[in-house]
């Protein structure tokens, strides 16, 4: 089984790329991602690869990193997601986004990839939120729904980031963005962050900043 490939590109088409390991050619398909960041010909690259053997075929997937690869993995165990299609997905979303994407329940983000419905977005969501958990967040996942600590102020811990994304979300804030503001926010802050912290700290995230404190 080829686990990588190291050489140089030889060339590089809408769905893969050609690796020339030693004179001998081999072809990788990749997201648009990774075809992004390969060199331009005959430039040196290594690329991750997973091997998928059928009755049929022998077909080479090629990554820039571990996060993507890992990702391919993960989305392929998800009935109905195939190697193209799981692709498809990082082609549209990069690994940290899709984790957030994820955790948030963001189906509508994942929908927006080639050739995922809305049914499979939901189904890829519920069979991977518990796999993501908050090992691929660094912990942000069980903030989220954590209870608040004994003697915190009402709202506080999971309850005020929960009140704080959907104070974003109406702000036109995609879920997956404001839940990554709001996580990032709760953990400069501390668990026991009051909503309104969160919303500004949550906004600063992405530049806008606020010149006083919300409205109760």
């Amino acid at each position: 089984m080829i686990a990588k490939l190291s050489g140089t590109v030889d060339s590089v088409a809408a769905e893969g790329a050609v690796i020339d390991v030693g004179g001998v050619g081999y072809l990788a398909f990749c997201s648009t991602r990774t075809l992004g960041r390969l060199p331009s010909a005959g430039g040196a690259v290594r690329l991750l690869v997973e091997t998928h053997v059928r009755e049929d075929h022998i077909h080479l997937y090629g990554f820039i990193d571990a996060a993507e690869r890992d990702w391919f993995r993960l989305l392929t165990t998800v009935q109905g997601v195939g190697a193209r299609l799981a692709l498809a997905v990082l082609s549209a979303m990069a690994p940290e986004a899709l984790t957030l994407a994820i955790v948030a329940q963001d189906k509508a983000a994942l929908a927006r990839a080639d050739g995922v419905g809305p049914r499979l977005a939901a189904r890829i969501v519920n069979e991977l939120r518990d796999k993501v958990g908050a090992l691929a967040l660094g912990g942000l996942g069980d903030a989220a729904h954590a209870r608040p600590h004994p003697g915190a102020s009402p709202g506080a811990g999971g309850g005020a980031i929960a009140d704080a994304v959907s104070a974003l979300e109406n702000l036109n804030i995609g879920r997956a963005e404001a839940f990554g503001a709001i996580t990032a926010a709760a953990r400069r802050l501390g668990d026991d962050a009051a909503v309104e912290a969160l919303i500004t700290a949550g906004l600063q995230e992405f530049g806008h900043g606020l010149n006083k404190r919300p409205a109760p």
